[in-house]
């Protein structure tokens, strides 16, 4: 159907993903396989993980606003009117205050920029909760009702399962700035569904990886039974196994459970060099189960869904070397003053820029679509991300699309440049480690190619 441009190519789409990453350089020694008699933390004796190599960002240079945008040749009746879906309760609350603040931001630039097609821009957030709730499917009819073009949300996988059909059988974009679960490159979302975060594809391949060059010759997980946690376990053992490790123990729990004291049992029992936490923020309660048992910190690796600020959770040195992955690229310092200006409550920055950016793409696809209408705007994504002229901000790139240039936005997420799935192709995965007082600073980057 003309309707949905790209709906032919979404259903047969990428039914192999093939991946290239820049990875580091082979292990830098490890330890051989832990005999029964030895401790936990005996087993994480050969844990050594690469020197940090500066924490550079490598998000896109915003170039100076010009020194005006010319009018758009094309107005507007219906401004263009945006949802949020991010969470402030649940599981992935603490990613809210970040995504919430990057749409913000963008929205604040894109007004006063002049807004899209003649008109400001505005948002309506709302709350997406989690898997445990039916807050997102209510909160996702009460968008759909005020009449929004598109959605940027939800942060969980599992949640977005709950309302991606609902969101685009209505004609209505949804744009995640967090999902990462490998099962949206072949959703049959008539061309709707967009993400500005990578598949767990990348994310999995680079924290496997990253292990075996830590040293680590065995591995146990400890794993959320959700879309989430099982897509990014399996790319993480496929990665292990593949650099020659052995994945010894995996254990699994479901959303809502409360005690992990069997999981993490029978993960230490296994005596694994590193142990990979694939959780929400049940790695409150997890953490201090493992540590007590004699794991050390230096063989904990966490992800996106856990990689978070424990200053006011744990006593100091908690987590002092453990590491974490969040896609995306560092935030770097001017975004973060901005961001703190929307939000100066801010202390974490992951998905922050996925979501200025998805405010960007949404308005410039929009400027170029010369509608307001979710379809329209949809046909016209991938067109802004790739192929013309770099640009860096709405303000600088919309003024290219008024003088009739093709544009390629790179934005604070790091290089944008999306598939017929509406993947990003292109991504870094950033590497942080935990310090004394158990809040993370950045180590390093891995950029990866889908």
């Amino acid at each position: 159907m003309t309707l949905f441009p790209q709906a032919g190519t979404r259903v047969a789409k990428l039914t192999a993903l093939g991946i290239g990453v820049a990875f580091m350089a082979t292990a830098c020694g490890g330890s051989s396989t832990p005999t029964a008699s030895e401790t936990a933390s005996e087993a994480a004796a050969g844990i050594a993980c690469p020197a940090p190599e500066g924490t550079g960002g490598a998000a896109a240079s915003q170039a100076p606003a010009p020194a005006s945008v010319p009018p758009s040749g094309t107005t507007t009746d219906k401004p263009l009117k945006i949802g949020s879906l991010l969470p402030t309760t649940g599981s992935l609350a603490f990613l809210g205050p970040p995504e919430i603040a990057g749409v913000n931001l963008g929205v604040d630039e894109v007004n006063k920029a002049g807004g899209v097609l003649g008109k400001p821009i505005h948002v309506i957030h709302r709350d997406s909760g989690d898997t445990k709730t039916d807050i997102a499917t209510q909160s996702t009819s009460a968008l759909l009702g005020q009449g929004v073009s598109a959605i940027i949300g939800a942060a969980s996988s599992g949640v977005s399962k709950t309302v991606i059909n609902q969101i685009t059988g209505a004609g209505v974009i949804q744009f995640s700035p967090a999902n990462t679960s490998p099962d949206f490159t072949t959703w049959d979302d008539k061309g709707l569904y967009w993400r500005t975060a990578p598949s767990d594809v990348l994310q999995g391949k680079v924290l496997g990886n990253y292990m075996a060059t830590c040293g680590a010759q065995t591995v146990g997980l400890i794993v959320l039974n959700d879309a989430y946690g099982t897509g990014l376990a399996k790319n993480i053992k496929s990665a292990f196994e593949s650099a020659g490790g052995k994945v010894v123990a995996e254990e699994l729990f479901n959303e809502g459970d409360t005690q992990f004291s069997s999981q993490v049992d029978k993960v230490i029992a296994a005596k694994p060099d590193a142990i990979a936490l694939i959780t929400f923020d049940q790695a409150k309660s997890i953490v201090p189960l493992m540590t007590g048992k004699g794991v050390k910190p230096t063989q904990l690796f966490m992800v996106d869904g856990n990689t978070s600020d424990y200053s006011k959770d744990f006593k100091a040195g908690t987590l002092k070397g453990a590491q974490g992955t969040i896609p995306g690229t560092f935030a770097k310092e001017d975004f973060k003053k901005k961001l703190l200006a929307i939000d100066p409550a801010l202390k974490d920055y992951s998905y922050a820029g996925e979501s200025y950016d998805a405010v960007n793409l949404i308005s410039l696809a929009s400027e170029a679509a010369k509608s307001t209408k979710g379809v329209d705007i949809a046909a016209k994504l991938k067109e802004v991300s790739e192929g013309g002229e770099k640009c860096t901000s709405y303000a600088g790139c919309v003024t290219l699309l008024r003088d009739g240039k093709d544009i390629d936005y790179d934005g604070q997420s790091g290089p944008v440049t999306f598939s017929d799935a509406g993947d990003p192709t292109e991504a870094y995965i950033g590497i942080y480690e935990y310090q004394d007082d158990n809040t993370y600073k950045a180590v390093k980057e891995e950029f990866g190619k889908l």
